[in-house]
């Protein structure tokens, strides 16, 4: 089962840490307390992943609400999976990935993400980069 990675949370912190800063530099919007809870126990734990369903429904819906800013697709508009390639040279996405993205969870999709963005090597990242510009 594919759980949400540390980044995701620390990603989704610092989303929350820029919409809704400290007043007093100590005290936390409530979106942040519930992440940093959970980010705390996975450092505490040294997990690099959290299992979705086990996470506090305030936390989970603050990391949906940042999940929902971010592109949904890394999709180029170059699909070589539609010319026979087994990965896209596009975006990088494996041909079940692209066939299965509009089914997949959030949490899925995520995992894609952060796999094709580790690797860099998809024309997204190099050749066409201005495409993938938000």
């Amino acid at each position: 089962m594919t759980g949400i990675h540390i980044t995701d949370i620390e990603s989704a912190i610092n989303h929350w840490r820029e919409r809704s800063p400290s007043p007093d530099g100590v005290s936390l919007a409530p979106e942040l307390r519930a992440l940093a809870e959970v980010y705390g126990l996975m450092v505490y734990f040294g997990q690099s992943e959290t299992d979705e369903a086990g996470m506090p429904e305030a936390a989970r819906a603050a990391w949906m609400a940042w999940y929902e800013s971010q592109p949904d697709t890394p999709c180029i508009a170059i699909c070589s999976t539609s010319q026979g390639d087994d990965i896209c040279k596009g975006c990088g996405r494996s041909f079940d990935e692209v066939q299965h993205w509009t089914a997949m969870s959030p949490v899925e999709k995520r995992a894609v993400w952060r796999r094709i963005t580790l690797e860099g090597n998809s024309w997204r990242f190099n050749r066409y980069a201005e495409r993938a510009i938000e």
